[in-house]
């Protein structure tokens, strides 16, 4: 499975920051662990049991047992020409690590080809591959890097078609998928689609951080009492809102407040103690950039 790292016109729009030649080396070598944990998942978990869970990997997957050609080569095939094909829409940053991800990732699976698999329960093997290529396509996409593959194969779609990027990728690795369930068997397809569906979770997993934040909005006649004991008992900074009443037309105001987890409960005494008739909405928010949270950038 490959999913881009987001949208190539935006991209090209808005261009990056230039970063420090520390930093730029720190992306590749994320980049190269990420192909690398891909590529471990792919001979260790995916390709023994037969789990084609979309993507050029899973192509490869699906070619190697019709043909026994071996994943790496038709992988390296498929990449070239899907880059080929899709370099206009990539800006020059982003096609250096795209081209880059596309000779790497086939590399490695090459390397490590012949590993010793440690299950050959399906069930397992499409699990943990599934977290594993995750987790790589996660670094991957933390290095501001692709390893190209049916990512690219979507923007065409994308652009030609009129259809969605979401909906081209989905089509593409549920054509993937559905054609190993013909070459394989049914049962082998939904275990593909258990690790397509680990991966995707997996990869906001790793894009967000495991760190998950609350956001409270507060709809209180006493905002300004309940704005205080938040800054001072609760040590968070707020927001407050202009709302207006649906149906009583009656201005109030809305304190938004964004807090860790361990704070909630403490949020809720205080409100409880200052406003017992408050309207309190908590729900969560995958991640925070700013003071008090996660440094931006």
């Amino acid at each position: 499975m490959e999913r881009s790292g987001g949208s190539n016109k935006n991209r090209d729009r808005f261009k990056s920051p230039a970063l420090s030649a520390p930093s730029l080396i720190t992306e590749y070598v994320l980049l190269f662990i990420g192909a690398f944990i891909m590529a471990l998942s792919f001979n260790v978990f995916l390709n023994p049991n037969q789990v084609a869970s979309g993507g050029v990997a899973g192509i490869s997957t699906i070619v190697q047992h019709v043909t026994g050609i071996k994943p790496a080569f038709i992988q390296w095939t498929l990449n070239v020409l899907l880059f080929v094909a899709g370099f206009k829409f990539l800006g020059r940053d982003f096609a250096i690590k795209t081209a880059i991800g596309t000779v790497a990732f086939p590399l490695f699976v090459l390397l490590t080809e012949g590993m010793p698999s440690p299950t050959d329960n399906v069930l397992l093997a499409s699990l943990y591959g599934g977290i594993l290529t995750g987790i790589g396509l996660g670094v991957v996409f933390r290095a501001r890097g692709s390893t190209g593959g049916l990512a690219l194969a979507s923007q065409l779609i994308h652009r030609y078609t009129g259809l969605s990027l979401g909906v081209a990728v989905a089509l593409l690795d549920g054509l993937v998928i559905l054609t190993a369930g013909l070459v394989f068997s049914p049962e082998k397809a939904l275990y593909a689609l258990i690790g397509l569906y680990v991966t995707s979770k997996t990869i906001d997993l790793i894009q967000s951080g495991f760190n998950f934040s609350k956001v409270a909005f507060i709809i209180s006649k006493e905002a300004d009492s309940l704005s205080q004991a938040v800054l001072v008992d609760l040590d968070r900074g707020l927001t407050k809102l202009q709302g207006l009443g649906g149906y009583t037309g009656d201005e109030r105001m809305v304190l938004m407040v964004v807090l860790n987890q361990s704070e909630v409960s403490r949020l809720k005494t205080i409100v409880k103690t200052v406003d017992p008739n408050a309207f309190v909405i908590i729900s969560d928010t995958k991640e925070v950039l700013g003071e008090g949270f996660k440094v931006n950038g």
